[in-house]
C-alpha cells in the first residue's frame, strides 16, 4: 500500500464530502413513508378487528403516537426544505367545509376510539390555499387537541378582515399565558431540552408566511376565547 493510499484510507473525507443533512433529510423521509404505511395498517385492523380493538386504550395510544411521531417527520421535512429555500406554497381554491371533512374523516376512528366528539362549524365558503402544507399543519393541531382535550375538538372557518381563519378548538385547560400570542415565533427560541419544542408552532408559522396576497402575510394565533372554553389555534390566510 502506497503513502497516498494509507492517507485516503485515514481521511475518507479528503476524498468525497458527505451533505449529513441531506442524508438526515432522505432517512426522515424513508422513516415518514414507513410510517405512513404503519398507519394505513393500523386504520385497516382497527377496521377488521373493531370489537376488539376499537375500545383499546392500549391500542388508541399506539396509533396516536405512531400519528405524532409521523407528523413530527413532515413538520421536519418542511422545515429542512424552507432552510434549502425549497419550500413553496402551491396555492388553489378549495371549498372549505369539503376540505374540514377529509381532516375530520383521518381522524375519526382514533378519536371515536379515544370517547372524544369532533365537530366542524364552517362557513360556506371557498378558500385559497396548499393543501398539502395546510394538511400537515393541521394534523398537528389536532394531534396535538387530542392530547389536552377533555371531550371534544371542533374544526372551524370562516372570513375575518379579508382573511380565511381556519380553527381548531378543544375543551381542555387553554394555552398557557405565555403561548397566547400572535405571529411567528422565531426558530431561535425553540427548546430541544424539554417534551414541547414549539416544532409544530414554528411550523405552522412559516406555512402562514408563506401564503400571501400583496403586502399582507398569514400568521398564526393562540387563544383561549373559543366556544368550548379551551385552547384555540387559528390560521389566518389572506
Amino acid at each position: 500500500m502506497t503513502t497516498n493510499d494509507h492517507e485516503q484510507l485515514s481521511h475518507p473525507q479528503s476524498t468525497q464530502s458527505i451533505d449529513f443533512s441531506m442524508v438526515l433529510a432522505s432517512a426522515v423521509h424513508d422513516m415518514k413513508n414507513s410510517l405512513g404505511m404503519l398507519l394505513n395498517s393500523l386504520d385497516e385492523l382497527r377496521q377488521e378487528q373493531a370489537e376488539t380493538v376499537g375500545d383499546s386504550p392500549r391500542f388508541n395510544t399506539l396509533q396516536y403516537e405512531a400519528e405524532r411521531m409521523h407528523n413530527d417527520l413532515v413538520q421536519l421535512l418542511g422545515i429542512y426544505r424552507l432552510g434549502e429555500n425549497n419550500l413553496s406554497a402551491h396555492v388553489e381554491e378549495h371549498f372549505v367545509p369539503d376540505f374540514l371533512a377529509q381532516q375530520m374523516a383521518r381522524h375519526t376512528p382514533l378519536l371515536e376510539g379515544m370517547g372524544i366528539k369532533l365537530a366542524i362549524e364552517s362557513d360556506e365558503i371557498n378558500g385559497f390555499f396548499d393543501e398539502d402544507l395546510l394538511t400537515g399543519v393541521l394534523n398537528n393541531t389536532i394531534n396535538n387537541a387530542i392530547r389536552y382535550t377533555k371531550s371534544m375538538i371542533k374544526l372551524t372557518a370562516a372570513m375575518h378582515d379579508e382573511f380565511l381563519v381556519i380553527g381548531v378548538e378543544d375543551d381542555g385547560d387553554g394555552y398557557p399565558e405565555n403561548m397566547q400570542h400572535n405571529g411567528t415565533p422565531s426558530f431561535k427560541s425553540l427548546n430541544f431540552n424539554n417534551g414541547s419544542t414549539g416544532l409544530g408552532l414554528f411550523f405552522a408559522s412559516s406555512v402562514a408566511q408563506l401564503h400571501s396576497n400583496g403586502d399582507r402575510h398569514g400568521y398564526i394565533k393562540l387563544h383561549n376565547d373559543g366556544r368550548l372554553s379551551g385552547g384555540v389555534f387559528e390560521i389566518w390566510l389572506p
